[in-house]
């Protein structure tokens, strides 16, 4: 099942496509070059970085995602979660990104 946050981080190459792109991965579409960033899945990390289509496997049905951000190639996924977490960061003085976009 995914979840999504309400404070949903958005690529540039993405933003007019966001709530596409939304519909489409609620909807089990396949999709190209797109990485979902997730919550971590193990608890001494902070983000998964997922391409979308990972999200079609029934494994990742059976359990909760929480979505905080979308971007087009890796390369985009990287460097939004360094300006994710230096932006928890500087608000909080912690790495609490749970908390912090929940």
């Amino acid at each position: 099942m995914v979840l999504w946050t309400s404070k949903l981080y958005c690529g540039d190459k993405l933003q007019k496509k966001k709530d596409k792109l939304v519909t489409s991965i609620n909807n089990s579409e396949v999709t190209f070059g797109i990485y979902c960033i997730a919550f971590a899945s193990h608890p001494d990390n902070l983000f998964d970085i997922l391409d979308a289509n990972e999200l079609l496997y029934p494994h990742y049905r059976k359990k909760q995602t929480c979505i905080v951000g979308l971007a087009k190639g890796k390369t985009e996924a990287l460097e939004m979660v360094q300006s994710m977490v230096m932006e928890v960061y500087k608000k909080t003085g912690s790495f609490n990104v749970r908390t912090y976009f929940t």
